[in-house]
């Protein structure tokens, strides 16, 4: 056989390629962290690669099939991701994302636009805070698809309904029913302002180490969740109530002196990060409402601190 009669791999399109910063920040609203996107990416291509030629050539929207079949992979991962998040050591946080990363979030007009009331859509920034993605991924993986491609991506339901397998219709109830979930979250009903003033009233607590100021600056029923992952000191289970994450706060700052504490702005607001040897080693993010801290979210696991340790 002569090399005429070869079949010749597909060709690299590097317009297609250039989807693929897309394709991570798509992938990492649904699934919470920067390796399990770039995971669902990968398999992405190797799906559009596998065709041949003619195949691709009969496409006449890459970027919308690279995304409909993206949102199918990670449905799927989502789907097998809540099993082995069960057996996840502590609680289980998503990655947080340094402002940094926010001009470069999307990469498309579409993202965060289209159709529909402008009041239903979420900013960059809160479509990857660390609250949205605790509040999705309290939902079910095919709400957080739905959600995440129309309310955030602008693909219309007839699209979403081929990567989830349902009709139109029933996608359309999915992404309602995630965005009514993400309406009730509390921290939406506050300005950035106000976030940051009462950050700062915690931080100046902190500092001071006043018990009792730190106490009345979070809610009664204020929950610490710290994601540790198996790979550093963390709390196993989360802490409740304004005393206890008040002296867990404080306990912790006491028993690692020599780690440094500085505000930090993150796609949650005002934040902070924890440097040791010049490195971040942990990035914390509040939760308010009502004029207090309801949640504090420590990220310690170093696997998830990718995006701050470049």
């Amino acid at each position: 056989m002569g090399h005429e009669d070869q079949q010749q791999p597909p060709l690299v399109d590097d317009s297609v390629l250039g989807e693929r910063r897309h394709l991570v920040w798509l992938a990492f609203r649904i699934l919470g962290t920067v390796a399990e996107a770039e995971d669902a990416v990968q398999e992405t291509y190797t799906r559009w690669y596998r065709m041949s030629q003619a195949e691709q050539d009969a496409i006449a929207s890459p970027r919308a099939w690279l995304t409909r079949v993206a949102g199918r992979v990670c449905l799927d991962m989502a789907t097998s991701a809540r099993a082995r998040r069960e057996r996840y050591v502590g609680p289980w946080l998503p990655e947080p994302v340094p402002t940094a990363a926010l001009g470069v979030v999307g990469g498309g007009a579409g993202d965060a636009g289209g159709a529909g009331d402008p009041a239903d859509r979420l900013t960059l920034d809160e479509s990857v805070s660390t609250a949205l993605l605790v509040v999705l991924e309290a939902m079910t993986p095919a709400e957080r698809v739905a959600f995440v491609l129309h309310d955030v991506f602008a693909v219309p339901y007839a699209e979403i309904a081929e990567t989830v397998g349902r009709t139109p219709g029933a996608c359309r109830q999915l992404a309602s029913s995630a965005r009514a979930r993400v309406r009730s979250s509390p921290g939406r009903q506050v300005t950035r302002a106000d976030h940051d003033k009462v950050v700062r009233a915690f931080a100046a607590a902190c500092r001071e180490g006043d018990l009792a100021a730190l106490t009345a600056a979070l809610d009664p029923e204020a929950v610490l969740r710290s994601d540790g992952g198996g790979k550093v000191t963390a709390a196993r289970n989360p802490v409740r109530g304004a005393d206890r994450v008040a002296r867990f706060v404080l306990g912790a700052a006491q028993t690692r002196p020599h780690v440094e504490i500085t505000e930090q702005q993150t796609a949650d607001g005002l934040g902070f990060v924890l440097w040791e040897q010049g490195r971040i080693t942990g990035v914390v993010t509040l939760e308010v409402a009502g004029g207090r801290v309801t949640g504090v979210l420590m990220m310690l696991n170093p696997d998830k601190l990718t995006l701050w340790n470049p």
